[in-house]
């Protein structure tokens, strides 16, 4: 007699067994060690005694399963996402043959078949290893910024956004601002502070935001750079995105660790709201820094001193654009019409562009070769956010809160409904044509009271 494969379990029952025929256990013993009940086992030492060992073996050993797919289908399957869905992962595969194609198949059975045919790799086999990126050797030469979006205040007061600036070298916090939202002005306010501070550093590290970069610099209208990078271009600091998060991920595990050490200090001392939190925020940073900041590897410092004038850096730091000016000195902003005040500069001004430009305060002036322009603004009341607008996920949280202001502040007005036409409207009239059958015994009704009361 050969070999004979068996698995674990019926090696076990084997012994269990044999102790049993031997009388060293009784079947309700071996019932519970077995976990089977005594009917069962006894049927199980009938096929023992009369066939030994083997007959406890699985019947379906050797032979093919009962739910085995038919010849040529794995084949047939294989075939059709290789020709039409060579792109697809194995469960819109799935559902495509079924639909499409006819050919129904699990999305376990066609994943397993991708992956031994090579269609398919698994979240293990498609991870990316992103090399380490070795810190700047001096300070102030890379300096990695980012906003997080978060409960800071938690239920204190409402989620807002923290812009953090950090120094690559060192890994100490720069500037920490919080703000509505991720936004042009944000960081407009967040750079002037890092200004005050430190000086200009050579360079800052950012993600993809709308903020930093042109989606489309070689379109063929527009500007070829975002109010924040002409800023910095005026400024003479370079701006670089990083193509991934764990590029910049100084900045991304800053983010982390202030999510949980800050707002605690934060509820520690009471700070509630932006403006406490800013006025907070400077003391923090120092005990922050001389836990957790490093030396550099080089002791230079690479910071520049600022050389603009305020009002040069006033100009700098705000939102400049152009307009051009139409047959009756006006021309449109931010859904307002914009008329010039007449001068003998601003009539000549027709058919050209005029620079405007516009600061977080709410102060707005309009320019001509740096002299600055009266005007006069028409429909400056707060309309509608937009219709439909196309509002970035990162400053959604700001745009329903300003929604919400206005519609509390919009008087409720009655809408006028249309009349519908099914309904009947009694106008008293009677309807022209011969008389029916009951309005003629109405008449002969009041003819008969009319003759029994002249009577």
């Amino acid at each position: 007699m050969g070999w004979v494969l068996m698995s674990e379990r019926e090696v076990h029952r084997v012994e269990v067994l044999s102790d049993v025929v031997a009388g060293r256990m009784s079947t309700s013993e071996a019932a519970s060690v077995l976990c089977l009940s005594d009917r069962q086992v006894q049927r199980l030492l009938i096929t023992f005694r009369e066939d030994g060992a083997v007959a406890l073996r699985h019947k379906a050993r050797g032979k093919p399963s009962n739910n085995r797919t038919t010849e040529g289908l794995r084949d047939l399957a294989l075939a059709l996402v290789r020709e039409h869905y060579a792109d697809f992962g194995p469960t819109l595969a799935a559902e495509k043959l079924a639909e499409r194609d006819g050919v129904k198949i699990s999305r376990e059975t066609l994943r397993k078949w991708m992956v031994a045919d090579g269609l398919w790799l698994s979240r293990s086999q498609r991870r990316v290893f992103h090399r380490p990126r070795l810190r700047r050797e001096c300070y102030g030469e890379l300096v990695q910024i980012d906003g997080s979006d978060h409960r800071w205040f938690e239920d204190r007061d409402a989620p807002c956004t923290l812009i953090v600036a950090v120094d690559d070298a060192t890994s100490a916090i720069q500037e920490m601002r919080f703000v509505p939202s991720e936004s042009t002005f944000a960081y407009f306010q967040m750079l002037a502070g890092y200004l005050r501070s430190h000086g200009k550093p050579v360079a800052f590290y950012s993600d993809k935001h709308s903020v930093f970069r042109v989606a489309k610099a070689d379109a063929r209208s527009g500007h070829q750079a975002t109010q924040f990078g002409r800023a910095l271009l005026e400024l003479n600091i370079e701006i670089l995105c990083a193509n991934s998060s764990q590029a910049k991920g100084r900045v991304e595990r800053k983010n982390r660790t202030l999510q949980d050490r800050l707002v605690k200090e934060m509820r520690l001392d009471g700070v509630t709201g932006m403006t406490a939190g800013n006025d907070w925020l400077p003391g923090y940073i120092q005990r922050h820094n001389q836990q957790f900041a490093r030396t550099p590897a080089r002791p230079d410092n690479l910071h520049r001193a600022v050389t603009e004038t305020p009002d040069r850096l006033n100009d700098i730091l705000c939102w400049r654009d152009e307009r051009y000016v139409g047959q009756q000195l006006t021309f449109s902003y931010e859904r307002k019409r914009i008329m010039l005040e007449e001068s003998e500069i601003s009539r000549g001004l027709v058919g050209k562009y005029v620079d405007t430009y516009a600061w977080p305060d709410g102060r707005f002036e309009v320019r001509w070769k740096g002299f600055s322009l009266p005007y006069r603004a028409f429909d400056p009341d707060l309309q509608r956010v937009t219709h439909a607008a196309i509002t970035e996920n990162k400053r959604l949280s700001e745009a329903l809160c300003f929604a919400k202001k206005i519609q509390d502040a919009r008087q409720a007005e009655p809408v006028k409904v249309g009349k519908q036409r099914t309904k009947y409207t009694p106008t008293g009239r009677k309807p022209p044509g011969p008389k029916g059958w009951a309005e003629k015994r109405g008449d002969l009704l009041r003819a008969k009271a009319a003759s029994h009361a002249a009577e």
